[in-house]
């Protein structure tokens, strides 16, 4: 059965120069690019959209089935059961969480919250690109800061680009597409330097694979600053990619101000069905993040024996150089019916590729080998 569902990456296809346009997908677009080819998914290994190959948990399903019951309702009510649910998760208030449409929603609220025209968005150089796509639609200035050697923030120089035209400071930790870290230890002190009147958004959809012990979760910061908002999704670890559910968490200000810029019910009933069930779960982080993660461990020891360069992740995806331009490389893989991440101009010579399950990934691997040998690397 094909499985169709729509993740964050599709959001970055769609932005385009209008709000309206950043529904609509860009026209041409290679289907590397997309979650799903057209026709059967099922026939194409997908490695290209960071999603859960192994789906939604059992007792999930058994959730899915059951919301067909409130398929004919608004789901207001399902709403505030929700965010009553997700602040007890996190020991907030539940005017603190703000529901939207995947967190992609979470993070263009935020874009028509804190910026305008002649504001400033600050960001990494790459990252998840849907924050400044926005800003562009609001006429805000991007400032790109690019990484450090190591493929980690320059939170120092993201600090000093903070003027009084900045609006906004995003920080995707992990990032994406690179898999790194920001420590606890250094978002605190980045945190201390940033004005309090610029939003520093950071967005957490991939924070349940870390295992790095110097990170931390922004959401130790939120009472020493206001100015912060947290964003995360049910779409990773969740397997709910499809069900486009995704939540911020921030002061009881910034949740109205992000609450006005939301759609009117913007989120279904099916997927806070299943929300409730998976945050009452208490399995499913922890097996998935141990199937996942050993599965990408079991990847990257693969390319350390065949001398590839890679660079370490904390999150659900891998970048490996494959020392060319990597758009042919897609396009070989995409022939061979896998589907790998799309080109990151800044990084044109790495290939992301999402974990899938180990079947997948040893599909991904032989077909590594063949476009790329290691010898040529």
């Amino acid at each position: 059965m094909s499985t169709r569902r729509i993740s964050r990456r599709h959001f970055v296809i769609a932005c385009g120069a209008t709000a309206a346009a950043a529904l609509t997908p860009r026209p041409g677009g290679s289907r590397a690019e997309a979650s799903l080819p057209p026709g059967d998914g099922d026939d194409y290994v997908q490695l290209n959209s960071n999603e859960n190959p192994n789906g939604l948990s059992g007792k999930a399903l058994e959730a899915l089935a059951r919301s067909g019951r409130v398929g004919s309702r608004y789901p207001d009510g399902l709403e505030d059961e929700v965010r009553s649910a997700i602040a007890r998760h996190h020991r907030v208030r539940p005017k603190q969480i703000v529901l939207g449409c995947g967190s992609s929603d979470i993070l263009r609220m935020a874009d028509a919250a804190f910026l305008g025209g002649g504001k400033t968005a600050v960001a990494a150089e790459p990252t998840f690109e849907a924050v400044l796509l926005y800003a562009r639609v609001l006429r805000a200035v991007a400032e790109k800061i690019p990484l450090t050697a190591d493929f980690r923030h320059d939170l120092p120089k993201m600090a000093a680009g903070c003027t009084e035209k900045t609006g906004l400071v995003y920080i995707c930790n992990p990032n994406n597409p690179t898999g790194t870290v920001v420590s606890g230890e250094e978002l605190g002190a980045f945190l201390a330097k940033v004005p309090p009147s610029v939003a520093v958004l950071v967005d957490e959809a991939y924070h349940h694979f870390v295992e790095d012990p110097r990170y931390a979760t922004a959401l130790e910061h939120l009472d020493r600053h206001p100015n912060l908002v947290v964003a995360r999704t049910f779409s990773k670890i969740y397997g709910m990619a499809g069900m486009r559910l995704g939540y911020a968490v921030a002061s009881e200000a910034n949740a109205a101000a992000l609450s006005r810029q939301a759609s009117w019910n913007n989120v279904n009933a099916a997927g806070l069905t299943i929300a409730l069930e998976s945050l009452a779960d208490p399995e499913i982080v922890p097996a998935q993040k141990r199937v996942l993660n050993g599965t990408k461990r079991w990847l990257c020891s693969e390319l350390e024996r065949e001398g590839r360069r890679y660079i370490p992740s904390q999150s659900n995806f891998v970048m490996i150089d494959v020392a060319r331009d990597v758009v042919p490389v897609i396009r070989a893989f995409e022939q061979r019916k896998i589907l790998v991440g799309r080109k990151f101009p800044s990084l044109p010579n790495w290939l992301r590729v999402s974990i899938g399950t180990p079947e997948q990934m040893q599909a991904f691997l032989a077909g590594l080998r063949v476009i790329v040998p290691a010898k040529a690397v």
